[in-house]
């Protein structure tokens, strides 16, 4: 993972900031060749900060407790269990909780700023 310290006091541009490459496990692709990209910003109160990306494609994933906000893309996150559906644009503000299954279907390629 690609580590950008944000200092204090300091910004960075989401859009622009370079993501090391976060290799999808090849039994989670069902469609698609997805690239997922991923940085550390910072920890606060213990939690770390991050930008998080994933490519045009379908993949499956086995979540932590997040909370999130969509800079760029859209998607839509499809829950094992039943629960309703996310649809995520730029803006979108969402919570996962951990332990849940999901299927991602990204239609143009998502970044998010995660809190985790």
């Amino acid at each position: 993972m690609t580590h950008h310290a944000l200092a204090h006091n300091a910004v960075l541009q989401g859009a622009d900031v370079v993501l090391a490459d976060n290799p999808l496990a090849p039994d989670d692709v069902v469609a698609g060749a997805p690239r997922s990209g991923i940085a550390s910003l910072a920890t606060v109160g213990g939690a770390e900060v991050g930008i998080w990306e994933l490519g045009v494609g379908v993949v499956q994933d086995t979540e932590v407790d997040e909370v999130f906000v969509v800079l760029s893309g859209e998607a839509t996150v499809d829950f094992a269990d039943g629960t309703p559906s996310l649809d995520l644009r730029a803006g979108s503000v969402g919570r996962l909780a951990a332990g849940s299954r999901t299927t991602w279907t990204v239609r143009e390629t998502l970044r998010k700023v995660y809190i985790a």
